[in-house]
């Protein structure tokens, strides 16, 4: 058992690259994780990281290891599992949501875990690219974020629906179309560092529309109250669910369709081989089936 809980912290070493940052991981000692760490060495008969200060990166025997390492414990995990009858769902999942998602996703798992006692879902907030890495290095079981377009061999999407990219803007903003209104009114940008910001600068430079930026927030819904207060517009995914386009003081303006991709792909990204699929599964059928369920009017 020991053993087991040293591949554990071999794990978050591997990921953190260093014993101090593996260590707030695994509730441990920072002297803990290097005892672990050298008698893991000691027992596999090989040095596994390259070690220089606070530094511990995996060496090319650590890298060789670390998928199988992965596999181990994901076989470790379903001898774990509890039995359960046909169609129960039992045990522990960690799975991620970008914000937008998070409503959604909450009241989905609330409900799983109200039909199924024994399940037991841990549900973590971040970024999409932070979540990504996440659910690659098996720290998570599964996250629902947005489509990159880089993909990994380790991981498996499953798309679940797309989000409009419009223009939003106060009823006062001047301007008859999506160009205009960009043209004309302080610009409020949304974080440039994150999918969705990168894919907004894409549609900005192919619209070639000359902007006043603002201000730039990582927060989707702090951006459309600061379009409601009159600050400037702004050009965002209509998120599933929303009512902004009922709300009477926001306009709703639509991309000129010779722009190429005018959405964000939202979905279900899971490692390919791991103990819980049945869990992370029957969350991504739940989950899109209340999203279809969310799914805005889009008229033109």
């Amino acid at each position: 058992m020991s053993t087991i809980r040293f591949l554990r912290t071999f794990l978050a070493v591997a990921h953190h690259g260093s014993f101090s940052d593996a260590a707030e991981q695994v509730a441990l000692t920072q002297a803990a994780v290097s005892f672990q760490m050298r008698s893991l060495e000691a027992e596999l008969g090989r040095e596994l990281f390259d070690r220089s200060g606070r530094l511990a990166i995996l060496n090319a025997a650590g890298r060789e290891l670390l998928p199988e390492i992965k596999h181990l414990l994901d076989l470790y995990d379903r001898l774990r599992r509890p039995s359960t009858a046909p169609g129960e769902l039992a045990g522990s999942v960690s799975v991620g949501s970008i914000v937008s998602c998070m409503g959604t996703l909450s009241k989905v798992i609330s409900g799983l875990k109200k039909a199924h006692p024994k399940l037991d879902v841990r549900i973590l907030s971040g970024k999409a690219s932070e979540l990504a890495g996440k659910v690659e290095d098996g720290e998570l079981d599964a996250a629902f974020l947005v489509e990159a377009g880089r993909k990994m061999a380790s991981t498996r999407w499953t798309a679940l629906y797309e989000e409009q990219m419009v223009v939003i803007a106060p009823r006062s903003a001047t301007g008859e179309n999506a160009r205009e209104v960009l043209a004309n009114n302080p610009f409020l940008r949304f974080d440039r560092t994150q999918r969705t910001g990168l894919q907004i600068d894409r549609l900005l430079r192919r619209m070639a529309v000359p902007i006043n930026e603002f201000l730039e927030l990582n927060a989707i819904e702090t951006l459309v109250e600061l379009v409601r207060q009159e600050v400037g517009v702004t050009l965002l995914p209509l998120i599933n669910g929303s009512n902004w386009q009922h709300s009477p003081e926001l306009r709703i303006l639509y991309l000129p369709d010779d722009l190429g991709p005018l959405a964000r792909s939202i979905g279900m990204l899971e490692r390919r081989e791991h103990a819980r699929q049945s869990i992370t599964a029957a969350i991504c059928e739940a989950c899109a089936q209340a999203f279809r369920a969310r799914e805005p009017q889009t008229a033109a």
